[in-house]
């Protein structure tokens, strides 16, 4: 990234309850469920091209190119805003892909926003939430970038202030596939809805861990070996499953007793993001 001329991280994610109340006409699912951020996750790094060009530097296992969803973010929002520049982008991975952390949606969430900075376009969030809603459900709670109560297909989002506990994240060496899951008849489909009243007081759930933990047994593991400490959840549709502590030093002693078959990191929950604090500081070092 030595030729960046902006770095910006791609905060992860958890999903700390997930209800599906139905199945909508188009198919999607109607859900309720509660984001908040974690200050851990991937780091991109960017640099302007005269010559409209998008060029992703970093080869990722499986995904092409042109199909990589930090490449499609930039095209689109160079397309939305009849911008000619373009972008060299750098990324470096740290978050597990398909682990319901919100890896791919963070990169392009970071991606709209880093380059809304670098090619000095000032679209508010409002429009890059919208453009990034194209992209992906949960693309628009990261671009911004609070922690939230999410509604409907995980679109509308309201803000919330929780407690930022220290989580332990554990991720089992498995790709869950979220269609799959949704698609998976035993799925709860007619959970009632909850309020945020309610859902701060404790209530909650993940509708879809059911389904994991009886398709994929290294989830099922992984949750089995978490509850001996703590209680432990799934995030999203998995496979990443979380536990939390009052203080990192808690956290970190698990963390040292995890099976080298089952990979983790420990880190603290965020009300706001790790992004958005690192384009304060930019901001307000620029108005210094």
């Amino acid at each position: 990234m030595r030729h960046a001329q902006l770095i910006l991280p791609a905060p992860a994610k958890l999903n700390l309850m997930l209800h599906i109340l139905g199945r909508r006409a188009d198919g999607y699912h109607e859900l309720q469920t509660l984001f908040q951020f974690l200050d851990h996750g991937d780091e991109l790094g960017f640099a302007v091209r005269e010559d409209g060009a998008i060029r992703l530097h970093t080869e990722i296992p499986g995904v092409p190119h042109d199909g990589n969803l930090i490449v499609r973010a930039a095209r689109q929002l160079q397309r939305q805003s009849g911008c000619r520049l373009g972008a060299d982008i750098w990324l470096d991975k740290r978050l597990p892909m398909g682990g319901g952390i919100g890896g791919g949606s963070s990169d392009a969430a970071t991606t709209l926003l880093g380059l809304d900075r670098l090619w000095g376009l000032g679209w508010d969030e409002e429009r890059l939430a919208a453009l990034g809603l194209a992209l992906g459900a949960d693309v628009p709670v990261f671009v911004r970038g609070r922690a939230a109560f999410a509604e409907g297909v995980g679109e509308r989002l309201r803000p919330v202030e929780l407690e930022e506990p220290w989580f332990l994240v554990v991720a089992p060496q498995v790709t869950v596939s979220t269609a799959e899951i949704f698609a998976d008849p035993e799925l709860t489909r007619n959970t009632p809805a909850i309020t945020v009243r309610s859902l701060l007081a404790g209530e909650g759930r993940n509708d879809c861990q059911a389904v994991v933990e009886r398709r994929y047994p290294e989830v099922r593991n992984a949750l089995n070996w978490l509850n001996k400490f703590v209680p432990a959840r799934m995030t999203g549709t998995g496979a990443c499953v979380f536990g939390s502590f009052p203080n990192r030093g808690d956290a970190d002693k698990v963390a040292r007793q995890l099976p080298v078959t089952m990979p983790g990191f420990v880190a603290q929950g965020r009300n706001i993001s790790m992004l958005h604090r690192r384009l304060e500081t930019l901001v307000q070092g620029v108005n210094a």
